[in-house]
């Protein structure tokens, strides 16, 4: 850990299907441009599978409060291929609660290459030493790729629909269920 905080432990390189690696790390103040260019270079339909609403660019403000993050109660993780930024997921803690609610979003031309679910791994490895023992996500009822990388995860998820939107909740303690889950994934050749 360096002087102001940031989690140097948790970088890593991880190989994608297909053979790509990619640098996982937190993100931090420094990666406003570059996250600015990773939302501008989102689909409308990624976009909106993430905010659930059309939002073609990002705000000051949210690019502040996206890119400082306090890595106990609020983290984020931005994957880089090469220098660009192709994907991010974080988790925020439920004031009060040891539930976080996470989310994550990976860039078109990097989908179905398994960074959602190395992202949902290393945000559950990063969560359980502070104290969260719960992650909690909404997603759009159609979006199949994302209900599937929370019920291939190996964690025990529960499921409730609501007027289009499917609210998953799940413990991350690491269980036998979630280990094989995980090294299925590995063995296969897929994260």
């Amino acid at each position: 850990m360096t002087a102001d905080g940031y989690p140097t432990g948790l970088e890593s390189v991880e190989r994608l299907r297909g053979g790509t690696a990619v640098r996982f790390r937190p993100i931090h103040p420094g990666d406003g441009e570059g996250l600015v260019a990773f939302h501008d270079g989102l689909s409308p339909r990624s976009v909106y599978r993430r905010f659930f609403f059309v939002h073609p660019h990002l705000t000051a403000s949210e690019v502040e409060r996206f890119t400082r993050v306090d890595y106990v109660d609020r983290l984020a993780f931005a994957v880089l291929d090469g220098e660009r930024i192709v994907a991010v997921g974080r988790y925020e803690r439920i004031p009060g609660t040891t539930e976080a609610e996470v989310a994550f979003v990976v860039t078109d031309d990097h989908q179905h290459l398994g960074i959602g679910t190395l992202l949902l791994d290393h945000l559950a490895d990063a969560a359980r030493p502070h104290g969260i023992d719960r992650f909690t996500a909404q997603t759009l009822s159609d979006n199949r790729d994302m209900l599937g990388v929370f019920l291939a995860s190996g964690f025990p998820v529960g499921t409730s629909s609501d007027a289009g939107t499917v609210t998953l909740r799940f413990p991350i303690a690491v269980t036998d269920g979630y280990r094989a889950a995980r090294a299925s994934r590995r063995g296969a050749g897929a994260p």
